[in-house]
């Protein structure tokens, strides 16, 4: 099937004017440019024509856009602010969090990357994330959603793809930059057909002409898809990299050229097309989102394990489910990844068999290999509570019992184990929530006694313009001092952890705690 000298109308084909093919306004850099803007809803009478706020900080994508000629969604449609998966009553979270945060700044500060922090801290980052909350006070109804796309995006960021595709799903579905998120999550998790259903469903939609040519020959109609391409590649020259993925996409016969430039900055939509044309992309080196399509069981082994320890350091991946990829075969050939199949199907046999003796040989070694790829909270969650009923050597017991306290049984076990030195002292009064009398030993454990010692009762000074009616934005705030306060600055650090406590978050105060002394994640 030749493309050149197709030639068709463009008001059959296309729908939309050339100058519609610029850039999306994009929060996430990665996202597919899969919906045309300047004519983002068809020439409908009644049709509202919402466009997503600018970002802040970001040039005009068109000089003469006035934002308040227009409106996100219908003045008198729900917010999708107020979308979540879990509610108020399951996170412990009040329902009025945000308060009167304005919108902008709290999407800024979720979007906000937060490197290297603590398996805790991570976990109440997707709480915030996924909880269903009113919507700011704030909310300016021109900008209403802004909070919204910005949780998805962060969910996107740290590749919670279920989750981030189950919200989208309550949204408006005729929204251009939700329609952007449904249609890229899809095509990561692997459900092309289900990314083209979603453009099917959403006909005030202008898709791109790269995502019409995608669908349509995904649906079998490749001479649609090629005379839809000729044309337009001819009203508007499209990007050299675009058009000769395109023209091998539908042309498989070009394949004597040889193999396609990698792309430089590859969408979800470009990542699929490669895959398609025989030239699939590594993951590793793109964001973590991306290796969700390396779960598929059509996936090697290796690129599973992988893409399921990067998953697994977001918080993304259940702890069980990782165990089956390490289990799911007998272990590979020599190297570190190896290394942990091997110890980690040596260590589930070894606990499922009640094996005490096998399990203190093995157990040292599996948390230092897991140690290496900052994996280790997983022994805890699969393991921490059954290790502390097992009579372990006084070596091995001490580890084991710094594994439970990474579990979510932490204070049992605390209150179950007689301390042996002053360091596991310690770390019982801070899984019980209560370190008086118990003496430091350093300067992260006087630290963490001025937080614990006593209840929280006054409010730090970083915190006092926001709470209460900001509840919501000082724990964001806290979230980062707990973050970098870690890394060597003690007094953002303390601050952070009383807020948590102060805040009712007690146990997430008590289990970064734990974490920080166990798996010394300090700078």
């Amino acid at each position: 099937m030749r493309l050149r000298g197709l030639w068709l109308s463009a008001a059959l084909l296309l729908g939309v004017p050339a100058a519609a093919q610029d850039n999306p306004l994009s929060a996430i850099d990665w996202l597919s440019n899969s919906v045309l803007t300047g004519t983002t809803y068809r020439d409908q009478p009644n049709a509202s024509r919402p466009v997503l706020p600018p970002v802040i900080g970001e040039a005009p994508v068109s000089s003469g856009l006035r934002l308040e000629d227009v409106a996100v969604f219908s003045l008198d449609a729900p917010t999708p602010d107020a979308i979540g998966l879990l509610s108020a009553r399951r996170t412990g979270l009040p329902r009025d969090l945000w308060g009167s945060s304005p919108e902008a700044e709290l999407a800024a500060m979720l979007r906000k990357e937060r490197a290297d922090t603590l398996p805790a801290i991570q976990g109440l980052l997707m709480e915030l994330l996924l909880a269903e909350l009113a919507p700011p006070e704030q909310s300016d109804k021109r900008a209403s959603g802004l909070l919204f796309l910005a949780r998805v995006d962060k969910l996107l960021d740290l590749g919670a793809l279920e989750p981030a595709l189950a919200m989208l799903a309550e949204a408006p579905a005729n929204h251009p930059e939700i329609f952007r998120r449904r249609f890229d999550a899809a095509l990561l998790i692997g459900e092309e057909d289900r990314a083209c259903e979603a453009m099917a469903e959403s006909p005030l939609i202008a898709p791109s002409l790269q995502a019409r040519v995608f669908c349509l020959a995904r649906g079998g109609d490749w001479e649609a898809a090629a005379l839809l391409f000729g044309t337009g590649r001819v009203l508007e020259p499209l990007p050299p990299e675009t058009d000769a993925l395109l023209e091998r996409f539908l042309e498989p016969e070009l394949d004597d050229a040889g193999p396609l430039p990698p792309p430089s900055r590859p969408s979800p939509l470009v990542f699929r097309m490669m895959e398609a044309i025989g030239e699939p992309l590594p993951t590793n080196d793109l964001p973590v989102a991306f290796a969700q399509s390396d779960l598929r069981a059509n996936n090697g082994w290796k690129a599973r394990l992988e893409a399921g320890e990067r998953l697994a350091r977001t918080g993304v991946l259940d702890a069980n489910q990782m165990l089956g990829l390490y289990t799911e075969n007998d272990s590979g050939p020599s190297g570190a990844l190896w290394d942990r199949v091997r110890a980690m199907s040596r260590l589930d046999a070894a606990m499922r068999a009640g094996e005490t003796e096998t399990v203190a040989e093995i157990l040292p070694e599996a948390y230092a290999l897991m140690e290496t790829v900052e994996l280790e909270p997983l022994l805890g969650r699969l393991w921490g509570e059954d290790l502390a009923k097992l009579e372990l050597p006084p070596e091995t017991r001490a580890l084991a019992f710094r594994i439970g306290l990474l579990s979510p049984a932490y204070e049992k076990i605390a209150q179950a184990h007689t301390p042996t030195d002053l360091d596991e002292r310690l770390l019982i009064g801070l899984a019980r929530g209560s370190t008086a009398g118990i003496p430091a030993q350093d300067q992260l454990g006087l630290l963490l006694k001025r937080v614990f010692d006593r209840n929280a009762t006054n409010l730090p000074d970083a915190y006092r313009d926001l709470v209460p009616g900001q509840l919501g934005l000082a724990l964001l705030r806290a979230l980062d001092d707990v973050t970098e306060g870690a890394k060597g600055d003690y007094t953002r650090l303390e601050a952070g952890l009383r807020l948590l406590r102060m805040s009712g978050l007690e146990d997430e105060a008590r289990r970064a705690a734990l974490e920080l002394l166990i798996l010394e994640r300090r700078g």
